[in-house]
């Protein structure tokens, strides 16, 4: 509920430093790079939908998800005029849930690493593998702490964090440096990490 509330806030208020207005390259560029073909796919912690968008448009089956109702209300507004068919869902992952092998691809930008607490993102990481079908793709974006002597803007994660608790669920097929796709002048620095789904 603390979450939740916090991302309502900052969308009623307009402090979304995250908000960017075009899809993220990285996204693209994996997408491209690993030849990642049109399937269903959860754009996990969706925000304003941009990604979500981008993928519809590239053939994707899209079901995008954010805690915050504000936000999947401007995704669904912002998105109204490309007659996209995108599944726009209010929903907590932590205790929402989806049928077993929903998906064939899960995105986040900025969802994993919003979780403080190794049980939390280890129940995320699980919960994705259960929501994935056989070899299916997870891409998380997060902001990288590796190195890093203070925390400034998005919460930060060391590599670490994610192959613990992503590791017994996920094969991690490529993990590297990139920053965060949108206008700032100095994005901040992130994991890009790819991994496919284990059989457990």
């Amino acid at each position: 509920m603390i979450k939740e509330n916090r991302f309502f806030d900052r969308y009623r208020t307009g402090q979304t430093p995250w908000a960017h207005a075009r899809p993220d390259f990285n996204l693209i560029e994996m997408v491209q790079k690993h030849k990642i073909t049109p399937s269903k796919v959860l754009d996990a912690g969706c925000g304003l939908g941009v990604e979500s968008v981008w993928m519809a448009q590239s053939g994707f089956e899209v079901t995008a998800t954010d805690i915050a109702p504000i936000a999947i209300e401007k995704a669904r507004d912002s998105a109204q005029s490309t007659n996209l068919s995108i599944n726009w869902l209010t929903m907590d992952l932590l205790s929402g849930s989806f049928d077993d092998e929903s998906f064939g691809f899960i995105f986040d930008r900025g969802f994993f690493h919003t979780f403080d607490s190794p049980e939390e993102r280890t129940l995320i990481a699980q919960k994705f593998n259960r929501f994935l079908k056989t070899g299916g793709l997870w891409l998380t974006l997060m902001g990288n702490g590796d190195g890093v002597a203070e925390r400034t803007g998005p919460p930060l994660r060391r590599a670490s964090d994610l192959v613990v608790a992503a590791e017994p669920y996920f094969e991690i097929l490529s993990l590297d440096v990139s920053v965060f796709g949108n206008e700032s002048e100095n994005p901040h620095k992130i994991w890009r990490c790819l991994m496919r789904k284990r059989e457990v």
